[in-house]
């Protein structure tokens, strides 16, 4: 039976050890080929994806160009940016694949805003990686510069956090339940959506990145997705890991992952956020499920060969 999936991708769906825009296009192509496995199943996809090594780039590059005749724009902007060239380069990598297994299905892009809470105390505390890997030097002189707030990323070198503040809701969720609805697979949220607030005058954009694991469990619960599924580096959610004991996670509830996270068993900033935003659209959906595991095995999920961890009540 068809079922509608909000799929979250991972940065290493998009970005490689070349940060070209080519390369970046190239590595969207070979995960649409993946993500085509779902609508041959004949499933309704919404798709939203991660933007925290662009913003980061772009971020650097406004600053570095930064004059009275040239000035730098606020980080929200530059998340549109980022959710505008990314979704401009998904679509038409899906829409290839998709013509090249001869499905005619049309994809569009939306640009999507994503109300925050001003007083949300992510504000005060920023904590969302974005930009460039740095050596511990090359941070500390960053900060020292005073370009913001570095700390080290699970091991794998330092990086600017800017305030990463949770979605309370998603201004556009209703425009992508009817295009989902009417066959259209919609590319939304992208980058955490664009943070906005509200004002006297509707919304006004806020300098914050949302996690785009938590806009995606926001939208899947919004529309009511049967599935979220979140894509990683790896095939599994593990707990001990890299120990003796290392033990792999396949059916888990939320309660365990709960208690796990008490033992502090999940990496800030990597695997942390998608077992939380698991929990909490597991929490928050009617029947849903979530499913945490890599790309490559994506396209095992609804065969009976996925080994894959998935998250229930």
């Amino acid at each position: 039976m068809p079922k509608k999936i909000v799929v979250a991708l991972g940065g290493n769906a998009i970005l490689t050890d070349i940060p070209t825009a080519e390369a970046q296009k190239e590595s969207l192509r070979q995960t649409s080929e993946h993500l085509v496995s779902f609508v041959k199943e004949g499933h309704q996809i919404m798709i939203t994806h991660g933007n925290g090594p662009q913003v980061g780039n772009l971020l650097l590059q406004h600053a570095a160009a930064d004059s009275e005749k040239n000035p730098a724009f606020p980080l929200d902007s530059l998340v549109a940016m980022t959710q505008g060239s990314i979704g401009f380069w998904m679509q038409n990598a899906l829409r290839e694949a998709l013509i090249a297994h001869n499905i005619e299905k049309p994809v569009v892009s939306l640009v999507t805003q994503v109300q925050v809470d001003e007083n949300d105390p992510a504000f005060e505390n920023p904590s969302k990686p974005i930009g460039p890997f740095l050596s511990e030097e090359e941070a500390k002189v960053e900060m020292k510069k005073g370009n913001g707030t570095f700390i080290e990323d699970a091991g794998r070198g330092w990086r600017k956090v800017v305030p990463s503040p949770k979605p309370k809701s998603i201004l556009e969720y209703p425009i992508v339940e009817s295009l989902t609805d009417n066959g259209v697979i919609t590319i939304a949220a992208g980058g955490g959506g664009i943070p906005v607030i509200a004002s006297e005058e509707g919304f006004t954009g806020i300098e914050a990145v949302i996690d785009k694991d938590f806009a995606a469990a926001k939208l899947a619960e919004l529309v009511g997705a049967d599935y979220l599924i979140i894509l990683t580096g790896v095939d599994n959610v593990y707990v001990n890991w890299n120990k003796p004991d290392q033990k792999k996670l396949t059916d888990v509830t939320v309660d365990e992952l709960k208690e796990y996270i008490k033992q502090n068993q999940f990496a800030p900033g990597s695997m942390l956020p998608k077992v939380e935003a698991a929990i909490e659209f597991v929490e928050n959906a009617k029947d849903g499920k979530a499913i945490i595991t890599s790309l490559e095995n994506a396209g095992k999920l609804f065969d009976g060969n996925g080994d894959v961890t998935t998250v229930i009540k």
